[in-house]
């Protein structure tokens, strides 16, 4: 039996600001640097020890997972760091005031563009390209729906978290709040209908216990402290 630890980043600029951001880089606040450090004791009190950490390309994410493993002093153990794991991309709302896109297209098209399964955001009028990606030979997609982000990233879990699962090896993951989503909904075979109620809060570690075939056999949030 193996566990795996996922973590959604600590809170972020574009958090504070209310700002949509996918996969714009947005560093960490004071606040965001304090919840991961928070988030590595309280898993250092319960003595995880992991094989390897899956992060994504984003500094956010980076930056928290390089946190946590400082707080439990397993900054040693191998990084795997892949756009499959980046946030979801919100295309042409990326930078755009949460509150503001709400009073231009009310809060019904808001909630299918933030928590829907199947929907998709405005496109960019076209792809960005940035030195990440370019040298990976990935296209940076012009917007991506939720499903569009589970297919991404379940190869990932297949090629390079699971076997390591298998072999007994406890797995840490940080990454976002769409790219964990897609990674719950997938573990949990929750209902396409039924996703849009799952909420990933910053900073608040998710820990699942699985038997010798990745079936769950318990699942629990890590509330930090008040």
């Amino acid at each position: 039996m193996a566990r795996l630890v996922i973590v959604r980043h600590g809170q972020s600029q574009a958090n504070l600001a209310n700002i949509f951001t996918g996969w714009t880089d947005s560093p960490l606040t004071p606040h965001g640097i304090a919840q991961a450090q928070a988030v590595g004791r309280l898993l250092a009190q319960r003595g995880y020890q992991y094989g390897a950490v899956h992060t994504s390309y984003m500094q956010r994410a980076i930056k928290t997972a390089n946190l946590i493993l400082a707080a439990q002093d397993q900054l040693y153990i191998p990084m795997f760091k892949t756009w499959r794991l980046n946030e979801r991309h919100y295309g042409a709302l990326s930078g755009q005031n949460k509150a503001a896109v709400k009073a231009k297209v009310g809060a019904a098209q808001l909630q299918a563009w933030r928590r829907g399964y199947t929907a998709v955001p405005p496109q960019l009028p076209r792809a960005q390209h940035e030195a990440r990606y370019d040298r990976l030979g990935v296209a940076i997609p012009r917007a991506e729906s939720l499903a569009m982000t589970e297919r991404r990233l379940v190869p990932y879990w297949q090629d390079q978290i699971a076997p390591r699962l298998l072999a007994g090896q406890d797995q840490l993951v940080v990454a976002h709040g769409s790219s964990l989503r897609a990674l719950i909904k997938y573990l949990e075979g929750i209902g396409d209908a039924e996703i849009d109620r799952v909420e990933v809060p910053n900073a608040e570690p998710i820990v699942y216990q699985l038997d010798t075939r990745l079936q769950i056999q318990t699942k629990e949030i890590i509330n930090q402290p008040s």
